[in-house]
């Protein structure tokens, strides 16, 4: 099944914290997330919860892991630098646009991102 829905760093944070409002979208939905925000996460994770609970995070995201091409980093910073008065991550630019670029939806609750086109906005 191809994947229909992008999970931004922020998205994946609110589901392990058990927030009711990101759970259907992934137990309904075949989402993916790069490496970078599985860093993220990961970090976060390890710095508020530990080890253990950190590498169940790695584990439990491994199997969505995408790897954007060099025209997705490309495409990326120029968002980026388009839209620096937000001051989006980088990993989060280079996976709206990994999104947009594959017609898949942005799943975050950036505010940065609100009312952007190709945007799944939950808080």
């Amino acid at each position: 099944m191809a994947s229909n829905i992008f999970y931004d760093s922020y998205a994946v944070l609110e589901f392990l914290d058990g927030n009711n409002s990101f759970k259907h979208y992934f137990s309904e939905y075949d989402g993916v997330t790069t490496l970078y925000n599985l860093m993220e996460v990961y970090y976060i994770t390890l710095r508020d919860q530990g080890q253990d609970k950190a590498h169940k995070v790695l584990e439990l995201l491994r199997p969505i892991i995408i790897y954007p091409t060099i025209e997705d980093v490309e495409e990326s910073m120029k968002f980026k630098l388009e839209n620096k008065h937000k001051k989006f991550s980088y990993t989060a630019c280079l996976g709206y646009i990994f999104a947009r670029r594959n017609k898949i939806r942005f799943l975050t609750g950036d505010e940065g991102f609100k009312n952007m086109s190709n945007v799944e906005f939950v808080k």
